[in-house]
């Protein structure tokens, strides 16, 4: 390995401080120098900014890249090195975690940057919707309102409790779009609460929508999720937190390879978490075996979940 960089968030996660960037840029040093090697360790100062320090990285032909954020970060990073030779590294602090929890990258800072320096390499697929990468799950509806309300809070608290307090608020008042959906060609008019497009299996925080969904197998899993009554919907909620969705009578999944999704008004969106405008219809593609990632097991990728 000849050239790590590094991308750090300095403000991802509940429990960041005024000294969370003197400390994760000192433990990137100390863990590359424990292993005789140099890092050039970047900080992020805004929005987009880590896509352009990633873009930067796999022009310089960086061998590593290790990110140090949350979903939001890491999808910027992971978009400019699509098709590039640059192996991403995670080491998660921010609210979901879910791609890294699809690779089974600890939480726990010393063992994640473990992760980051000496895991396997692995190469995933990529989702694009409205021709923005995501690497773990984009959503349509419901998951959208929630990711935008939890981003929209203004130094708010970060972390898990609110999305869940969001989600129940908005579980009790939310109401069912209508949408023509096409999937790999079938087209079907229907009110849904939310429709997801998954490459990983969880959003995060345990709660999985897709438990079949693989990384590399160059497809996608579109789980549609009906609209129920306010009670049925909470009911079915369960299933989340079990990892059994499949068997909420209200959710339907497709492994598929394109799809579009119309609607007579703007689409509410979210990719990898972060919401985003994108008009009134999507197109939906997976990008197969287009990203070089390090995970913590190579043999065993659902012992992230644990």
């Amino acid at each position: 390995m000849d050239r790590v960089v590094a991308i750090v968030n300095p403000i991802s996660g509940a429990r960041a401080s005024p000294s969370t960037a003197a400390d994760r840029v000192a433990a990137l040093r100390a863990e590359a120098g424990r292993r005789g090697l140099e890092v050039d360790v970047q900080l992020t100062t805004r929005a987009g900014h880590a896509r352009d320090l990633a873009a930067a990285a796999a022009a310089r032909r960086a061998d590593l890249l290790i990110v140090w954020g949350g979903d939001g970060t890491i999808n910027e990073a992971g978009s400019a090195l699509l098709g590039t030779g640059t192996v991403l590294g995670i080491v998660p602090a921010g609210s979901g975690n879910g791609l890294a929890a699809a690779l089974a990258v600890p939480r726990a800072q010393e063992a994640a940057l473990a992760a980051a320096f000496d895991g396997s390499t692995r190469t995933i697929d990529a989702g694009t919707i409205g021709g923005r990468a995501f690497f773990n799950i984009a959503g349509i509806g419901f998951d959208a309102r929630i990711a935008k309300l939890f981003n929209d809070r203004t130094g708010a608290r970060r972390g898990g409790l609110p999305y869940v307090l969001i989600g129940v608020r908005e579980g009790c008042r939310y109401r069912a779009q209508e949408y023509t959906v096409e999937l790999d060609g079938a087209a079907s008019r229907l009110p849904a609460l939310l429709i997801a497009f998954a490459n990983g299996r969880e959003y995060g925080l345990g709660a999985c929508i897709a438990p079949e969904a693989r990384l590399d197998d160059g497809l996608l899993d579109a789980t549609i999720v009906a609209e129920r009554s306010v009670p049925v919907r909470f009911w079915h909620a369960r299933h989340l937190a079990r990892g059994t969705p499949h068997l909420a009578p209200s959710v339907s999944t497709r492994r598929i390879v394109r799809a579009v999704v119309e609607a007579d008004s703007p689409l509410e969106v979210h990719v990898d978490g972060e919401p985003a405008s994108l008009g009134c219809r999507v197109e939906v593609a997976v990008l197969a075996s287009s990203l070089k990632v390090r995970q913590a097991d190579v043999k065993d990728e659902a012992r992230g979940h644990r």
